[in-house]
């Protein structure tokens, strides 16, 4: 039986880590070993991080609707409530988007919420 030599796979391992580890600095960049640990170390943040990504967006677009809910007399708590009491169904994403660029639309919408708390 021949002799299996794995020099040309293990050179290609070496390549995809070493490419993915492309940018890092010194020795983490050029040096198989290190390189491994740091891109095993960044694939672990950044699986977190896109998790925590979604959460920081989340309260960024609550604090936008809090903000501009404040200033048309209505807490962000009681805005919630009383678009689901209206049957509007919208997404902090467009409520923040419409907070900012339309405020217009948001104060009738803020407006239909008091109707509907108050009755």
């Amino acid at each position: 039986m021949a002799r299996v030599k794995r020099g040309v796979r293990a050179h290609q391992r070496h390549k995809k880590i070493l490419k993915l580890a492309r940018g890092y600095r010194g020795r983490k960049s050029k040096l198989f070993k290190v390189a491994r640990q740091q891109v095993v170390r960044s694939m672990a943040f950044a699986y977190v991080h896109r998790k925590q990504n979604k959460r920081n967006f989340r309260r960024l677009w609550i604090a936008r609707i809090n903000a501009a809910a404040r200033m048309q007399g209505i807490t962000y708590s009681r805005l919630m409530y009383g678009l689901k009491l209206a049957g509007i169904d919208m997404n902090r994403k467009m409520l923040s988007e419409l907070a900012i660029s339309d405020s217009a639309a948001f104060a009738q919408l803020a407006d239909k919420v008091k109707e509907k708390l108050a009755c």
